[in-house]
């Protein structure tokens, strides 16, 4: 803390003291005001002007200093200047002095709590943006908390003081009304208490009730107004309660769903069931990296005591696996199992022709109309090709198309340095193939810490990837041989690069064209924009998954789907807001790397106070046993407590040993609960517990442990 903050802290803090001190406490109570009525009626008779100023600015600085006697004040008011002046004189002299308590708080805490608990506080702050004048407006409606608690807690929020000061007034108002007039009657008046009867504080909160209701009335008026211009197409009846377009796994979760509570529900896939994650990424590269992983033990048998591993790699076997892989998981997901489970499955082409229409073209060109209830949008996303100049000349793979090879290729370039790039330049190099990895960033893996980054590289380049950072594509071109190239630019000069295959692997962008978002005016960005509860601008229409962000993950589109099924079905009665405060990922490189939480860099960003406690897997026993010993366990805490903020894993079956600390995280379990779980032996899962005995050595009671030692010198005499 500052030196300006410090002093401001102790004149608040001589202040309090002086007003304890000398009993100034005894000047604010009934028998005190009422025994004293009549001097300052005669005093206000006498000097109007200088009663009012100077008792305007007594209120302010007793509500300012957040000192208990507001509400006699406000008896006072009523007493001495009657109702109406009162009231006015009372609502600003609040109104000021509880936006200068805010701003105190502001000053003097919000950069403390920032530091200690910014995670949470951006989410508040977040919240607040969207929706805090309502709520601030209800807490004053309702005088069932201090209101100086209200104005010390809105000091750590972003709230703006304009804001916050009109928003006070207007909802202190009624209290205020409420206690000057009691003041005017002041001789019948007993105790505080008396003021706020049960009817009185019932009459409050029917009072505090109102905005919610108004908020309702509101919600509705302005959904009326959205489906106006489709008023005349809602039906008299509906064909089906809900209409699912894409049946990747947000999709197949939110049918599924749907049908397990009995609503009638319809399925709609133009390609191919599973989606994304089962025919193009998640099932295929994971076989892939597993036939690599193989082949890399094989080349370095000799770490597992094998003088020679003898192998002959066919990539088109290879490449087969991968299709049988998939064909054998595809069931899972088949039209068959989910009209089993009550699902009604369409394969065809949808588009939402109004708010509850959806048009159905199969492949044999035959249209059908569906009337629906709800409708979610769970359209995946599809890779992201950048505008390279010649690109289509020289021809590219995506980790949509890549599968279809079956010729390996002697020379491949990986356009990006992000989890998918990684994952497939590792196995591609550990099979043979000549790989040279393109990032423009400064590192590989941007999202995750520098230590990571580095490791990953090492690892990448240990198996043969030619790691090429700071490196910008600038265009693609072939020699008159029908050679092809990439160009890139380092450090201002250019350089060609020679490949027989191009792999983009930048990113991926939201399916958004083609199923009539466009034509009903749902906004979208690089996502179907939806709020809290996944619902768009039209409440009954839905978005989950890859198309509705903010994570691509084929877990987060599960966990989407409860909401979107849950909000389209039951929305009338009760919405739920998406859980986003323990999201789980890993990137399947060798060795992976999982994360939960928070990284270093994103707690530094966010201003968010942490302790790190590292636990080297390199000392694990089965790590050890199985060649396997490297990477870490990272987990960052509260200072001087054991909550958990975030943890990083890089080794082997990090994505599994990840599970532990998202289910610690999930249900506010610390590190000394890991520590007094009995893992079993010899498991790689010890390096959890050895991780939190790690963060328990570092904090152990010294000054106790000294004493216990001079016990137990006492003991042995």
């Amino acid at each position: 803390m500052n030196r300006k903050k410090l002093i401001l802290l102790a004149l608040l803090v001589a202040a309090i003291a002086a007003f304890v001190a000398l009993d100034l406490g005894r000047f604010f109570s009934i028998d005190y005001v009422k025994g004293a009525q009549g001097e300052f009626q005669a005093l206000y008779a006498a000097r109007p002007l200088a009663m009012v100023a100077g008792f305007f600015v007594l209120y302010v600085a007793v509500t300012a200093l957040s000192l208990p006697g507001a509400a006699i004040l406000s008896l006072v008011a009523g007493a001495i200047f009657g109702l109406w002046v009162g009231t006015l004189i009372v609502s600003f002299a609040a109104s000021i002095g509880a936006t200068l308590a805010m701003l105190v708080s502001r000053y003097l805490l919000r950069d403390t709590v920032q530091s200690r608990f910014g995670a949470r506080l951006a989410d508040v702050d977040r919240g607040i943006e969207r929706e805090g004048a309502f709520y601030l407006f209800t807490l004053r409606l309702v005088p069932l908390l201090p209101f100086f608690v209200i104005n010390l807690v809105m000091g750590l929020t972003k709230m703006k003081a304009g804001i916050f000061y009109v928003v006070s007034q207007l909802g202190m108002l009624p209290a205020t009304f409420v206690f000057v007039n009691a003041g005017t009657q002041l001789s019948q008046i007993e105790s505080l208490q008396g003021i706020l009867s049960p009817g009185v504080i019932g009459s409050f909160v029917l009072l505090g009730l109102f905005p919610l209701i108004a908020k309702k009335v509101l919600d509705a008026v302005k959904a009326r107004r959205v489906y106006a211009r489709w008023a005349d197409r809602k039906p008299a009846r509906y064909d089906t309660n809900m209409v699912v377009i894409g049946a990747g796994a947000a999709g197949l979760v939110t049918s599924y769903i749907a049908a397990v509570v009995k609503a009638k529900v319809t399925l709609v896939e133009n390609h191919k069931m599973g989606g994304d994650c089962l025919n193009y990424g998640c099932v295929p590269s994971k076989a892939l990296i597993k036939t690599a992983s193989l082949v890399r033990q094989m080349r370095h048998s000799r770490e597992y005591g094998v003088e020679r591993a003898e192998y002959s790699l066919d990539f088109a076997q290879v490449m087969d696996r991968i299709t049988r892989v998939v064909a054998e998981i595809e069931p899972h997901d088949s039209v068959e199992r989910y009209q089993g489970l009550g699902v009604d499955v369409a394969i065809g082409t949808a588009k939402i022709v109004d708010p509850w229409h959806v048009q159905i073209t199969a492949e044999d060109g035959s249209v059908k109309t569906l009337a629906t209830r709800s409708i979610v949008v769970a359209t995946g996303a599809r890779p992201f090709v950048p505008p390279l100049p010649g690109l289509d000349d020289v021809g590219y793979l995506t980790s949509d198309t890549l599968w279809g090879l079956r010729e390996q290729p002697r020379r491949l370039v990986v356009l990006g340095g992000g989890p998918i790039g990684c994952e497939l330049a590792q196995s591609f190099a550990r099979l043979g193939t000549e790989v040279t990895q393109i990032e423009m960033g400064s590192r590989l893996m941007a999202r995750e810490d520098e230590d990571v980054s580095a490791y990953v590289r090492k690892a990448l380049e240990a198996d043969g990837v030619a790691v090429l950072t700071g490196h910008k594509a600038l265009r693609c071109e072939k020699d008159a041989d029908g050679g092809k190239f990439i160009v890139v630019e380092v450090a201002g000069q250019e350089k060609r690069l020679p490949f027989d295959q191009l792999l983009c692997a930048v990113g991926r962008v939201a399916r958004l064209q083609g199923f009539g978002l466009e034509e009903l005016g749902v906004p979208v960005n690089r996502t179907v924009q939806v709020n809290e509860f996944l619902q768009t601008i039209y409440p009954n229409i839905l978005a989950a998954g890859d198309v509705a962000g903010p994570f691509q993950f084929t877990h987060t589109a599960a966990h989407q789907a409860w909401y979107a099924a849950v909000n389209g079905l039951f929305g009338m009665f009760k919405t739920f807001k998406a859980d986003y405060s323990v999201i789980p990922w890993c990137t399947f490189t060798d060795p992976e790397v999982a994360r939960v939480g928070l990284s270093e860099q994103e707690a530094r960003e966010k201003g968010v106070a942490f302790e790190v406690t590292r636990y080297g897997i390199d000392d694990l026993d089965r790590a050890i046993a199985d060649s396997a010993a490297h990477g870490w366990v990272k987990v960052l805490t509260v200072p001087g407590k054991d909550r958990i903020l975030g943890v990083t894993i890089v080794g082997a079956h990090a994505g599994d040993l990840l599970a532990e600390y998202v289910l610690a995280m999930k249900h506010g379990l610390g590190l000394n609960k890991i520590l007094g779980t009995i893992h079993t032996y010899p498991t790689m899962a010890e390096a959890n517990k050895y991780a939190a005995g790690e963060w328990k050595r570092a904090h152990q009671p010294a000054a106790l442990l000294r004493w216990v030692e001079k016990f137990h010198a006492w003991r042995r005499g």
